[in-house]
Parts: structure tokens; C-alpha cells; sequence
């Protein structure tokens, strides 16, 4: 018993000085000045695989963009669909000089990297931006890149919140994105970055080619954005962060559990080729939080020992109530009393599916 009083009682000491180092970090950004037109020639490139219905929305927020024709270009790569994706694209740009579609064709890599590489591999312009077929930049996004840019930066990531829906998926969907985004650019500001979305990701050309592009990233087929921003860390790479409201990319969550699970079995998958220092400090604090989150358990041995459950919920509440709004969300209280242990749940299920799954790119 005095064991497991030592156990749970240093899991929360350590979950609070977590929560700070976090805080500090949420603090902790760039200013910068996104009311300026940029002046950054920017190469916006999309893969696209089965995405005829999507499409149409993806071009309609790029022509939204408020920024001039002549300083970006999009160039959307029709990934072997077997749908109209490679139409659609053509049709809605036609006559546009700054748009191009292209269809993959000897790609270098596999999935969605070899198409991301052959995109990049037409791009005219120095400043690089991914984003997905499914997404909704806001019309400052490229305005916001840029004066980041002008930092100095070679990789940033912004924030890619999901849209709200109404049933439990998309909710689960929204609060795991949140929860992440919170660790991400936390730590991504204290100088440890470790992950980013592709829904909302820029680079310089010549710093990707530095690193060689995706050729040292091939260990799995997800990671055109993860295990790409740790080659950068590896080549020393400036990476910064960027939350202006004005540079978020939207998209929809899965529809369902089965397609969920599959993609955040994907996702997780791409963690186990982090760089080690990222996986044993990631690791800690989800175990961290698990353990606190069991103490509730042992409520009926000693009451005192439901004080690192109480201490981890309050602080769960604390931070997702007070930077909620900086990521694109709003949850209700009650909301986050019941999705953070479903998030702490699916922590587990997803790790089991990133192990026993094989990735595809659909």
C-alpha cells in the first residue's frame, strides 16, 4: 500500500510540473505582423487519391485566399484515383495560369510521399506549403506563413482544427486533435518540436532538399509530416509554430469508428520511428496521465488516494478551458470530463492498432 501511495502520489506531482512546462510553452511565441500583404512566393502542393467530392471546396478556399495570383502557385497531384478526382481538379482550374493538376506517374516513394515528392518536384517557387484535398485554409493563411517566414524559419506548423459535427466520432475526433495540438506546440515552442499536421505545413525548398526530402523517411507509409519534421530536427533545423486564428486550416473528422481507428492506428504507427528522446518524453506523459486517471480505483483501499485522479482532472480542465479557443474549439465542461478519459482509452486501442495494423494510403 505505501508503494502504491509513493506511485500515484509522485504521478501527479510530476503531471503538474508537466501541465506547467506546458503552459510555458503555450506562452511562449512569435509575434508577428499578419495585417501586411507577404511578399513569399509560395508552391501550395496537394495529393489528392479519390477526392472528386472534396475537391471542389479544397479550390474554392484557395481562390479565397487573400493573396496575389502571381506570388503562389497550387499544384494538385491526382494520386492513381479511381474516381474523377483528376477531372474535377482540371475542370475547376481551367484557365487558372497559377493552378496545375498533374497525374503521379513514376513516383520516387510510395503512398502519399512519392506523391508529395512529385509535387514538389514541379514547384517554381522557394517557400513550400502541404496541405490535404479535404481541407479549408482561411484566407490569411498565406499572409501568416509569410511574415513567419521572414524569421528565418526552414519548417513551420500551424493548427488544423477539425470541423464540428454532431455525433460521438467526430467529438472523440475533435478533442484527441486538441489535446495533441496543446502538447505539440508547447513543446514545438520550448525548442523539443517532435510532430506536426500536414493539413498545415510549410518549408523552404532548399531546406527540404537539404535533408534529402522523404528518402530517409520510408519506414512506414504515414509520416510525410512527422518523421519529415525529424529529419529536420536531426539536420539542426530552425522549426517554429504558427496559431494566428487567421492561418488555420480546417477539414472533417471520420465518420465513423471503424475509419477513425484506422487512421489514428496510422498516426501512432508513425511515433514509434520518432527520435528517441521524443518517444521516452511523450511516453512518460501519457503514462503519466493513465496512471493518475487508475487512481480512481483504489478509492475504496484509502480516499486519499483518489487525489492524483482529482489533481489530474483539474488540471485536464485548467488547460483545455483557458486554450481551447487558440486551437478552433470550444468543448463544454461536461464534454471534457468524459472525452478526456475516452481520449486516454483510444491512447490505448490506437497503439495496439499501430502495431498489429498495416498502413495504407487510401
Amino acid at each position: 500500500m505505501e508503494l502504491l501511495q509513493i506511485i500515484l502520489f509522485s504521478a501527479a506531482i510530476l503531471l503538474t510540473l508537466f501541465n506547467l512546462i506546458i503552459y510555458f510553452g503555450l506562452n511562449r511565441k512569435i509575434t508577428i505582423n499578419t495585417g501586411e500583404i507577404g511578399t513569399s512566393k509560395f508552391s501550395i502542393i496537394i495529393a489528392a487519391k479519390n477526392e472528386e467530392k472534396n475537391i471542389p471546396q479544397l479550390i474554392t478556399s484557395l481562390k479565397a485566399l487573400e493573396y496575389q495570383p502571381e506570388s503562389f502557385e497550387v499544384i494538385i497531384i491526382d494520386d492513381n484515383s479511381i474516381d474523377n478526382t483528376f477531372k474535377v481538379s482540371s475542370e475547376l482550374t481551367l484557365g487558372l495560369s497559377n493552378y496545375h493538376t498533374f497525374q503521379a506517374s513514376g513516383k520516387m516513394y510510395p503512398g502519399k510521399k512519392g506523391a508529395l515528392n512529385f509535387g514538389i518536384s514541379k514547384a517554381k517557387n522557394p517557400f513550400i506549403l502541404i496541405t490535404d484535398a479535404d481541407c479549408k485554409p482561411m484566407p490569411g493563411w498565406l499572409n501568416a506563413f509569410s511574415a513567419m517566414f521572414s524569421k528565418g524559419y526552414d519548417f513551420i506548423f500551424g493548427v488544423a482544427p477539425f470541423d464540428e459535427g454532431l455525433n460521438i466520432v467526430n467529438k472523440i475526433s475533435r478533442f484527441e486533435n486538441l489535446r495533441s495540438s496543446l502538447l505539440t506546440f508547447s513543446y514545438a515552442n520550448l525548442g523539443f518540436p517532435y510532430s506536426a499536421a500536414a493539413r498545415n505545413f510549410g518549408f523552404k525548398k532548399t531546406s527540404f532538399e537539404k535533408i534529402k526530402g522523404y528518402k530517409n523517411t520510408i519506414e512506414t507509409l504515414s509520416g510525410d509530416d512527422d518523421l519529415l519534421l525529424r529529419e529536420a530536427i536531426k539536420n539542426r533545423m530552425k522549426i517554429g509554430t504558427l496559431n494566428e486564428i487567421n492561418s488555420f486550416v480546417y477539414s472533417s473528422t471520420m465518420n465513423n469508428f471503424k475509419s477513425y481507428i484506422k487512421q489514428r492506428s496510422r498516426h501512432t504507427k508513425t511515433s514509434l520511428y520518432y527520435l528517441p528522446s521524443r518517444q521516452i518524453i511523450i511516453s512518460f506523459w501519457h503514462i503519466l496521465n493513465i496512471v493518475c486517471t487508475l487512481s480512481f480505483f483504489f478509492f475504496m483501499l484509502n480516499p486519499f488516494l483518489i487525489i492524483p485522479f482529482l489533481v489530474k482532472i483539474l488540471l485536464d480542465i485548467a488547460i483545455v478551458m483557458f486554450y481551447q479557443n487558440k486551437f478552433g474549439y470550444k468543448f463544454k465542461l461536461i464534454e471534457i470530463l468524459y472525452l478526456q478519459f475516452v481520449y486516454e482509452a483510444f491512447l490505448i486501442i490506437n497503439f495496439t492498432g499501430a502495431i498489429f495494423r498495416n498502413d495504407a494510403w487510401n
